[in-house]
């Protein structure tokens, strides 16, 4: 009996692992651009030529790399009207395939403070139902025949104030017509593009729940639901589902039972900060390394699951400033800084790298999405120790742990 029973184990790890080869030999895996300056395509050409090319001669010399592309506004309209079959030709020379683009930043996303404006326009905006569709005739443009894209994009808008009843009809309404022009490219073109809203901590759609509620309450009785299913997806961003204490699993769960698809990850990691599990000198040296973390340009929205309940803070700085008496904060506290995914630790810190590797298994298993990007946006504002001597190296860097991430799913 014990002999029969390990045989069937045997054949049940040799299907899984069957089964995990085959679905790593479909997915595509770059880093997102939107890491480098630039608002118009000479910048943004110019970043590629500098950086992308080196990480690419460092991890895939002899391939095809994927990119993430960020293209704000202006570059989008830029590349429509004056350079799309220059650019094409280009990326296809040097061996960049654009499988996804990052459409959540309109403007410049490396201005001195962004905080805010990165959340504007809005969804029920036009500018922002505009840009997405300048997105997807660059990116239809861009891509080889037969292969498929994704788009991620703002979740709604930033929630504070909420939103209007007559707001997010409108956001709805914007997206489905999004849904409709997709629907039709790929009748008529057979191109598949999904466009993918983001959850963000402080948004709109902050956790999963967020995105069901939106779909059923606003998207769905839009009408058209085939197309809207098919072409407007989730992008799951790691450290955001983090930061927000939705374990990845769960996430996952949730979207399939409500039928909505993920159409790609973010791979991210979260700064995690376990203060009820250290004494009084390391509870102050962690929040004095935090400090470190509270920069100007970027939003770095905190939450704290503590006894009394858990604390929201739109950014950093505050949750510092509410528990200025550093030997006495207490609680679980995750800080939506995208950080290196190789680091798991560092100083008195640590990462929520580990739910990268929980993503992974619950996108397999619960998912179809074959589009993972790599998301540390925030190099250029790290603290100095944490930098690398070249931004390419560190780009490579976490590039390889990925690979390695996904290699350990056949292990």
């Amino acid at each position: 009996m014990n002999a029969v029973r390990g045989r069937s184990a045997a054949v049940a790890s040799v299907r899984e692992n069957s089964r995990t080869d085959s679905y790593l030999m479909e997915l595509q895996v770059g880093y997102c651009t939107n890491v480098h300056a630039g608002p118009t395509w000479e910048t943004a050409r110019a970043n590629l030529e500098r950086h992308a090319l080196a990480v690419k001669q460092a991890v895939r010399p002899h391939t095809t790399m994927g990119v993430g592309l960020w293209l704000a506004a202006d570059a989008a309209r830029q590349l429509l009207t004056e350079g799309l079959e220059e650019a094409r030709a280009w990326l296809n020379d040097v061996g960049l395939l654009p499988f996804t683009l990052n459409g959540f930043p309109y403007g410049d996303f490396h201005q001195p403070v962004v905080k805010h404006r990165v959340y504007h326009p809005t969804w029920w905006e036009p500018s922002r139902r505009d840009y997405t569709f300048d997105l997807i005739r660059v990116q239809h443009a861009l891509l080889p025949p037969g292969m498929e894209g994704s788009i991620s994009t703002l979740p709604i808008a930033w929630n504070h104030p909420q939103p209007t009843d007559a707001q997010w009809r409108l956001a709805a309404q914007h997206l489905a017509e999004v849904a409709e022009l997709l629907a039709r490219l790929e009748r008529e073109e057979g191109r598949t593009i999904t466009i993918c809203l983001e959850p963000e901590p402080g948004c709109c759609l902050q956790r999963s729940k967020d995105v069901v509620q939106f779909f059923e309450g606003y998207l769905l009785p839009q009408g058209n639901e085939a197309a809207i299913r098919r072409h407007l997806r989730v992008c799951h961003d790691v450290c955001h589902a983090s930061v927000m204490f939705e374990t990845q699993d769960e996430v996952f769960v949730r979207y399939q039972a409500a039928g909505i698809a993920v159409g790609k990850v973010q791979v991210s990691a979260a700064i995690h900060v376990p203060l009820d599990r250290m004494n009084s000198d390391e509870r102050r040296g962690a929040l004095d390394q935090l400090a470190r973390f509270a920069e100007d340009r970027y939003l770095h929205q905190t939450v704290i699951q503590a006894r009394e309940g858990e604390q929201f803070f739109e950014d950093l700085p505050l949750a510092l400033a509410a528990h200025s008496d550093r030997e006495a904060a207490s609680g679980d506290w995750r800080i939506h800084f995208h950080v290196p995914v190789y680091l798991s630790h560092f100083g008195h810190l640590a990462t929520t790298q580990s739910d990268i590797l929980s993503c992974l298994v619950a996108a397999r298993d619960r998912s179809h999405v074959k589009h993972f990007e790599v998301e540390t946006y925030a190099w250029s504002v790290l603290p100095e120790d944490l930098k690398q001597p070249h931004l390419a190296d560190g780009i490579a860097e976490e590039l390889r742990w990925f690979d390695g991430a996904l290699a350990s799913l056949t292990g």
